[in-house]
């Protein structure tokens, strides 16, 4: 098991969007516990159900909004604590330089972006599925990419416990971000729970909308 704790990649700027994205998928956990609907009502309102979106009509037992604004609202809820914490640590380690690189507006066209990605690619491999898809993870494997992308060598201090090894070592992020994929990749036939097609398209929007845009950059600099 490994955990990334921090990155050794010191930003230029306060990361404006990344803490308010997290404070946003905070303040909705919060508000999805003590909702009158809780926790899993919650879910069952306002998650992406592939079945839905596929079919074109709303379950009759379900008392939902709009299927085509879940896709949206499903990448702000989380299904408890633990799915929330993990997902909010790897969004502030690896989010900061991501809206540093690519600015605050185009961030977060980014992220959402990212996000829509990567339920698309879960619904299109899990079409007839009824269950709620839910949480930021689809959006920030997004993030993911483009760090994958973008900052390569940058030192990851990770914590590592195999059996009587525990050790916090730091890491180059092409080795923490690329097993995190291969450990995706490995995991999507298994279910369990985890919507892990989202991961891998998310990942892959995300590497691929940096790389069309660090083109373009380039492009645009030779130029001039």
């Amino acid at each position: 098991m490994f955990i990334p704790l921090k990155d050794e990649n010191p930003t230029q700027r306060f990361s404006y969007v990344t803490v308010f994205l997290i404070a946003l998928n905070i303040i909705i956990f919060l508000l999805q516990v003590f909702s009158s609907h809780g926790l899993e009502g919650s879910i069952i309102r306002m998650g992406a159900i592939p079945y839905e979106l596929t079919h074109f009509r709303t379950l009759p037992y379900f008392s939902r909004i709009s299927p085509p604004l879940t896709l949206l609202t499903c990448m702000f809820l989380h299904g408890g604590l633990l799915h929330l914490l993990f997902n909010m640590l790897y969004l502030w380690i690896f989010g900061n330089n991501v809206e540093d690189f690519l600015g605050p507006v185009r961030y977060i066209l980014f992220y959402l972006v990212s996000g829509l990605g990567a339920s698309l690619t879960h619904i299109i491999f899990n079409p007839s599925s009824r269950i709620p898809m839910i949480g930021a993870s689809g959006a920030i494997a997004g993030v993911l990419g483009a760090y994958f992308l973008l900052f390569p060598r940058a030192n990851i201090l990770t914590f590592i416990f195999l059996f009587i090894f525990i050790r916090v070592v730091p890491i180059p992020a092409a080795v923490v971000l690329g097993i995190w994929f291969l450990m995706q990749l490995l995991n999507m036939g298994f279910g369990g729970g985890v919507a892990w097609f989202a991961h891998i398209g998310g990942f892959l929007v995300g590497l691929f909308l940096v790389k069309i845009y660090v083109r373009r950059k380039q492009r645009f600099s030779n130029q001039h």
